[in-house]
């Protein structure tokens, strides 16, 4: 029995999603293959399993080590000391490939700023105009529905 069983509420916490799971299931199956649900069931339950057992190794040497932060570095031991040494390689080039990617979506966020013609001090005297614009129209339609909440009440008062 894994340390995260117990209350049905509690394992919905610690759970990969089902339609996730069940999407990678058939994805590797072959053509034609089916897998009963009981199957699958079983498979979602082994990689939550299999998550936990790396976090909780992970975990471990990262105390060992003084550190408050799992690093990827901390993971990769811990495949190699639980058995999994043989995907070490294989972790590596994806914690690469997504390290890459991020970088590379980064570096688009700031083109956004440059694509837009306008210098960082033109966008920001721009921002405060909007902002002491839309201040002016707020304080327009709160002084009018006050203005307007008085007149109907002293007119209905004086029929």
């Amino acid at each position: 029995m894994s340390d995260y069983e117990g209350s049905a509420a509690n394992e919905d916490d610690l759970s990969l999603p089902r339609a996730t799971v069940y999407k990678l299931i058939g994805e590797m199956l072959p053509e034609g293959t089916a897998c009963a649900k009981d199957t699958r069931e079983l498979l979602l339950d082994c990689c939550n399993e299999f998550i936990h057992l790396i976090a909780s190794e992970s975990n471990d040497i990262c105390e060992k080590e003084a550190k408050r932060t799992i690093a990827a570095e901390h993971v990769l031991v811990a495949l190699h000391e639980l058995g999994f040494g043989k995907y070490v390689a294989k972790v590596q080039e994806a914690h690469d490939e997504h390290r890459k990617q991020q970088t590379k979506d980064r570096g688009r966020k700031s083109t956004k700023l440059s694509q837009l013609g306008m210098s960082e001090e033109e966008l920001l005297r721009s921002q405060e105009l909007l902002f002491a614009q839309a201040r002016m129209r707020y304080q327009t339609q709160t002084t009018q529905s006050q203005s307007g909440n008085s007149t109907p009440a002293t007119t209905n008062s004086a029929q």
